[in-house]
C-alpha cells in the first residue's frame, strides 16, 4: 500500500489541464451510469455545525477505482490555528477490493473542488466569442479560495482582466502566485468582488445567506460554499446547475432553501453530466446567468485520488506501507 500526504501532493503539483480532464472523464462515466455512489451520511456530535462525512464511491472508465473519503469539517478550527477540513481517502482496486493507497490530506478535497469548478469554467467559456477580458471575483480566501485562484489563473490565463478578492480575515498575500499578483485587487467587501464579476466564486464558511444583489448579466456564479445566496436570488438565475440534486438539496444549502421557499424543483435544474455531455451552455443566451451548486461528489474525489496515485507511482513518490 502507498501512503501519500500533503507534501507528496504538493510535490506532484497541480496540473489543471490534467485535473479537469480527470473530472470530465468522471462526468462521462456518470452520464453513462458507470459508477456507484450512495448518499453520503453526516456524522454530527457536539456543536451542530461540525460534521464528519463518509463519501464512498466507485467510478468506472479506463481508470476504475473504488474507495472512500472520510472528511471532517469543523468551521471554528480556523480560530484555533487548525485546519477547518481534515480528510483521509482510501483507494481500493475495483476488481479485488484490495486497498492500494491512503491519501492523508484535505488538499485532495480542495483540488477536487477547484477542478470541478474548472470544468464548469471551461464549459462556460467554450463558445465565448469576444476579445473582452474577464473579471473574476472570489469571496473567501482560505485554502479553497486559494486553490480556486490557482485553477482560474491556469485555465483563463491572459483572458483575465483582474481578480477581486475579499475575505473577512486578513488576506495572506504570499498565497497569491507571482504570475497573477499584478491583476489581483483586494477589496473590502463581498459586494465589490461580486457586482462586476463575470465569474464569481464563493469560498466562505458562511452558515447564513447574505448575497442579496442581482448578479452581473451573463455571469457564472460558482456557489462553491453553498450557503451564501438568499432565496430570492433564485429569480435572477437563468440556468441552475447541480452536481447531484439528491445530495445538494439538503443540509440547509441554498438549493434546499430555494426548493422549500421558492419552489425550485429538480426539473428546473441541470446536472453537471447534462452540461458536459449535452452541451447545454452552448445554447444559452449571452445575458443568461449560470449558477453552479456543487455539493461534492465522491466519484470526483476517488477519480482525483486515482490520478495522484498514478502520478506518485510514475514519479516514484510516496511512502510504501507494509500489509
Amino acid at each position: 500500500m502507498l501512503y501519500l500526504n500533503a507534501n507528496t501532493i504538493k510535490e506532484i503539483g497541480f496540473n489543471w489541464e490534467q485535473l479537469t480532464a480527470v473530472i470530465k472523464d468522471a462526468v462521462v462515466q456518470l452520464h453513462a451510469n458507470d459508477y456507484s455512489q450512495p448518499i453520503k451520511p453526516y456524522l454530527r456530535f457536539g456543536d451542530p455545525k461540525n460534521r464528519i462525512i463518509a463519501m464512498p464511491a466507485y467510478i468506472g472508465g479506463e481508470n476504475p477505482w473504488a474507495g472512500i473519503k472520510w472528511i471532517a469539517s469543523f468551521p471554528d478550527n480556523i480560530y484555533k490555528d487548525k485546519l477547518r477540513a481534515n480528510s483521509v481517502t482510501i483507494l481500493n482496486e475495483h476488481d479485488s477490493g484490495i486497498p492500494r493507497c491512503i491519501i492523508n490530506t484535505a488538499t485532495i478535497s480542495a483540488i477536487r473542488t477547484a477542478a470541478v469548478s474548472g470544468l464548469m469554467v471551461q464549459e462556460f467559456i467554450k463558445e465565448r466569442n469576444t476579445d473582452r477580458k474577464l473579471v473574476v471575483g472570489i469571496n473567501g480566501f482560505g485554502p479553497i479560495g486559494q486553490m480556486h485562484l490557482r485553477m482560474i489563473t491556469s485555465i483563463l490565463g491572459n483572458d483575465i482582466e483582474k481578480v477581486l478578492i475579499n475575505d473577512l480575515n486578513r488576506i495572506d498575500k504570499s498565497a497569491i502566485d507571482h504570475d497573477i499578483a499584478d491583476k489581483v485587487i483586494i477589496v473590502s467587501g463581498w459586494e465589490e468582488s461580486y457586482q462586476d464579476a463575470d465569474i464569481f466564486i464563493t469560498c466562505t464558511v458562511s452558515d447564513a445567506p447574505y448575497i442579496n444583489i442581482s448578479p452581473k448579466k451573463g455571469s457564472l456564479q460558482l456557489n462553491v460554499s453553498l450557503r451564501d445566496y438568499t432565496v430570492d436570488m433564485k429569480d435572477f438565475m437563468d440556468i441552475v446547475v447541480v452536481d447531484n440534486w439528491e445530495e445538494v438539496c439538503r443540509q440547509n444549502t441554498d438549493i434546499e432553501n430555494m426548493h422549500l421557499q421558492k419552489g425550485l424543483l429538480e426539473s428546473d435544474t441541470y446536472s453537471i453530466a447534462e452540461i458536459v455531455n449535452k452541451g447545454i451552455l452552448d445554447k444559452r443566451e449571452t445575458s443568461d446567468v449560470v449558477m453552479f451548486n456543487p455539493m461534492g461528489m465522491a466519484i470526483f474525489d476517488i477519480a482525483v485520488g486515482g490520478y495522484y496515485y498514478r502520478e506518485a507511482l510514475n514519479k516514484n513518490m510516496g511512502f510504501p506501507l507494509p500489509d
